[in-house]
């Protein structure tokens, strides 16, 4: 008479692990890969125009780009934690992080916020410092799409009821963000629900009215003179850019002759005149894209735009694979955000959007803003997981 022994299942911290493994595995690395390029370049790129400006080689590395390796290596992790978590699990604290990213944009206005390059946008606390308006992006797209990808009542899409639930989300970091003031991110807020929104299948008038309300508000700030002196200037010079060539135009004079100077082919990396002369003003990080172009040429910036389009096509794919409301609109939500942002910042660089201090993402010096970008991507990454068949 034999007797046959169980053989005992995995501890639940081994199914924990294995279940974290193989999210992994599912993980959409083209996506992965295209993100990893383009912080890749950013590196080089904030290398070089955070050499010392005394023609000091490639060798003579900064503390910034120890800093950037270092802020990139948390948020790849953070990034790969949270594509491991069930995006249903993250869903559950959408409205604690959305909370939790309106606190901080209060205490920014308070005495201990900090005002860096005329913005009172951080938070310092000893050597370590954040942007609370960075993460109020990740706290909006979640709690957007939660509120809009869940209809209650029975509803299959959003009613009066949810949008205006939407408006009232919107508008308190909104507004703590325009008061820092921070032109820029209030203009991605913006972006984001209007994209989230209009993909969510809520009325059409509300979407126009959403569009309608945008311009009117943005010709009564024209029309009541609310913009501040330099925001002006900024706008008048992305009409004329030689009206002000040594005052308010002088960055996007600049930018301009950087990127020109590259040519089709570039001057070559950590060779570029303008950059390490020092000419564009913050060229690592919201002028990030004028060292590529002057270094790396039409080809290297046009290969970096390449590597964006793959970006966005590649979250929207995983929105248009989703069967469930609220992960696609996650989704569409990171994808607008990424879009709007790289479109802004680029388009400084060119000349053919005004100054507004944004950085461009996965390139940019910043600590918070890669954080912020790489835990994004994280939560279309768990979207992906799942959506091959990760349960």
């Amino acid at each position: 008479m034999s007797t046959h022994v169980g053989v005992p299942g995995p501890s639940p911290r081994a199914r924990i692990g294995l279940a974290a493994a193989g999210a992994v595995r599912r993980l959409d690395w083209t996506l992965v890969g295209s993100a990893l390029a383009l912080c890749a370049i950013g590196t080089m790129l904030v290398w070089s125009a955070t050499l010392p400006g005394d023609g000091s080689g490639p060798m003579e590395a900064t503390g910034h780009v120890r800093r950037h390796l270092a802020h990139l290596a948390v948020a790849w992790a953070l990034c790969l934690a949270v594509a491991s978590v069930d995006f249903r699990t993250v869903r559950a604290y959408a409205h604690l992080v959305y909370g939790a990213t309106v606190i901080g944009l209060v205490l920014v206005l308070t005495p201990m916020g900090a005002v860096i390059n005329g913005s009172r946008g951080w938070i310092v606390l000893g050597g370590f410092q954040f942007q609370p308006s960075e993460l109020a992006k990740v706290g909006l797209v979640l709690v957007l799409a939660t509120l809009l990808g869940e209809p209650r009542d029975g509803e299959t899409k959003p009613m009066t009821r949810d949008v205006l639930y939407g408006l009232l989300v919107l508008s308190l970091p909104l507004t703590l963000v325009l008061l820092q003031p921070d032109l820029g991110t209030t203009l991605v807020l913006g972006a984001i629900f209007l994209g989230v929104l209009t993909m969510s299948g809520a009325p059409i008038a509300w979407v126009a009215g959403m569009l309608a309300c945008g311009v009117a508000a943005g010709a009564a700030v024209w029309w009541f003179d609310l913009l501040e002196p330099y925001q002006l200037d900024r706008l008048a010079t992305l009409v004329d850019p030689s009206a002000d060539p040594q005052g308010a135009g002088y960055n996007s004079a600049q930018a301009l002759i950087a990127v020109g100077s590259g040519g089709f082919v570039g001057t070559g990396l950590f060779q570029g005149e303008q950059t390490h002369g020092r000419f564009v003003p913050e060229q690592h990080t919201d002028f990030i894209f004028t060292v590529a172009g002057e270094e790396l040429g039409f080809v290297g910036a046009g290969a970096m735009v390449v590597l964006f389009t793959v970006v966005f096509w590649r979250i929207l794919r995983i929105a248009q694979g989703c069967d469930q409301p609220y992960p696609r609109l996650l989704c569409v939500g990171v994808a607008t955000w990424f879009a709007f942002q790289s479109f802004i910042n680029i388009g400084m660089g060119l000349g053919i959007m005004p100054v507004t201090g944004l950085p461009l993402p996965f390139v940019s010096y910043g600590g918070t803003a890669i954080v912020a970008n790489l835990l994004a991507l994280g939560l279309v990454l768990g979207v992906s997981a799942r959506d091959r068949g990760f349960e």
